[in-house]
């Protein structure tokens, strides 16, 4: 029993783990340089984190602005600046988010990276162990607002599938109406041809004893 239980409590902590993994710190390329950044793997698509991302910035009062152009090589960035996240530091500084898919066949997990800057300098290095600290408690903190972001996205995906099948099922119904009606056009149709037939019929019938009428008169001479 005590084995199971230990067995048990494993798997829990396995199960944890994989949903909401530890920050650390790495680097990603960002404005023409490497910059040190907070990370955080996340065990869910990347349009979840991102719009659990975008939606806290939103509560907190900030919209990120986004970095495009085909050209661009910071083309996916959220750049959120002047921001104050008391949470992390007491001073408004500049968060640049970016949030890829684990690897390129890995498009079900994410990767998010943070970068915090000052006054256009990366501001990891003058931070505290303390702001390190509570940089990456931000970015944990982050989990509950990830899955309710990824059920989201699930309920939306099964709308749209109950609305597609929704579709195809009015499509099926308006074409088995659409085959009713021809089959009822057919049977009219083929109602009337036998109609015709029988008319026609009487037509040539009549038309043979008026031909044999008239036979008849060259025969007796008339």
């Amino acid at each position: 029993m005590r084995k199971w239980i230990l067995a048990a409590a494993a798997t829990v902590g396995v199960c944890v783990h994989a949903i909401a993994q530890d920050a650390y710190e790495g680097t990603i390329d960002y404005d023409k340089k490497k910059q040190q950044a907070f990370v955080i793997d996340f065990s869910y698509p990347p349009e979840a984190v991102e719009n659990a991302v975008l939606d806290k910035m939103s509560k907190l009062g900030y919209k990120g602005k986004q970095e495009k152009g085909f050209l661009n090589k910071d083309k996916g960035f959220y750049v959120f600046k002047g921001a104050y996240i008391s949470d992390i530091s007491t001073s408004s500084l500049d968060y640049i988010v970016k949030v890829e898919p684990r690897s390129k066949r890995d498009k079900d997990n994410s990767t998010l990276y943070l970068v915090i800057s000052k006054d256009g300098s990366n501001a990891r290095s003058s931070f505290s162990p303390d702001e390190v600290y509570r940089s990456k408690s931000f970015l944990q903190a982050l989990t509950p607002d990830v899955e309710a972001a990824n059920l989201e996205l699930q309920i939306t995906a099964q709308g749209d599938v109950i609305t597609k099948a929704e579709k195809k099922l009015k499509d099926l119904q308006d074409d088995k109406t659409d085959m009713e009606n021809k089959i009822k056009k057919l049977q009219d149709d083929i109602k009337k041809n036998e109609n015709d037939q029988a008319d026609t019929q009487k037509d040539i019938e009549n038309q043979k004893v008026n031909l044999e009428a008239l036979k008849g008169k060259r025969r007796s001479g008339n």
